[in-house]
């Protein structure tokens, strides 16, 4: 995600959604916001909290930066009404059976005026993996759904956000999940062990080569579809919204 076109500033208060082990929510730390790592996954919330402590104890958060790792529902957001500035939610939603009731919680726990950013797998790439290997999505916790993009606009629209700016990211993934789902995703392979490599090198040194390549592949086979969307400043009631909800969840079938 881009945290410019996220306007994500020091001292707001940042919820990560589906934190995973916690890259996004270390960026936010580092940008001075007061971060709140939400997982349902143990492993994923103790980990998270470990690096998060890592960094403080290293000074690389600035002053009035804090953080919380929380383990949570997305259906059930422990968190008050309009009480967060930002909201991000990345890689989880192809997860969640019922996307739109978690599309709403996002809504009410932000402020009027907020801002959230949803990430999920781009359409293409996204089939390409699926028709390669059912080991990639058929398993316990694993993708439900394919999203395009008029879907998850459409979704988070119909709970009350307005869907703005939107990219996409992760380019130089998409071959190496291929090359997984082809070769086996539990198999181990010289060539995916590589390709891991190469991933890390980026991930790490942020190269010009690698960096310059993905910008420009990124609109073709970017791997994530990245969207933001805003809480109107001035909202208005939902009484509606529940119908709204329905009707997507029962055009769930057209984003698979």
């Amino acid at each position: 995600m881009d945290y410019d076109l996220l306007d994500l500033g020091p001292g707001m208060t940042v919820l990560d959604l589906g934190c995973g082990e916690g890259r996004h929510a270390f960026e936010a730390y580092r940008r001075g916001a007061k971060v709140v790592a939400v997982d349902w996954g143990v492993p994923e919330v103790e980990t998270t909290k470990r690096w998060l402590g890592a960094i403080a104890e290293a000074g690389e958060a600035p002053e009035g930066a804090a953080y919380e790792v929380v383990r949570g529902d997305l259906l059930h957001l422990p968190f008050p009404d309009a009480s967060v500035d930002r909201v991000m939610a990345s890689e989880v939603l192809e997860h969640i059976p019922d996307d739109v009731t978690a599309m709403a919680e996002i809504f009410r726990v932000l402020k009027p005026g907020g801002r959230a950013v949803v990430t999920v797998p781009r359409y293409g790439p996204e089939r390409i993996c699926w028709a390669l290997s059912d080991e990639y999505h058929a398993n316990e916790g694993g993708h439900i759904r394919i999203y395009t993009a008029p879907v998850v606009r459409t979704r988070l629209a119909s709970v009350g956000l307005t869907p703005g700016a939107s990219h996409h990211a992760h380019a130089l993934h998409a071959p190496f999940w291929w090359l997984k789902c082809a070769v086996g995703v539990n198999r181990d392979s010289a060539l995916v062990r590589a390709y891991h490599r190469l991933l890390v090198w980026d991930l790490t040194k942020r190269p010009w080569l690698t960096r310059t390549a993905e910008r420009f592949l990124d609109p073709l086979i970017g791997k994530s579809l990245v969207v933001y969307a805003d809480k109107p400043a001035t909202s208005i009631g939902l009484s509606g919204a529940g119908g709204a909800a329905s009707a997507e969840r029962g055009e769930t079938a057209a984003a698979r």
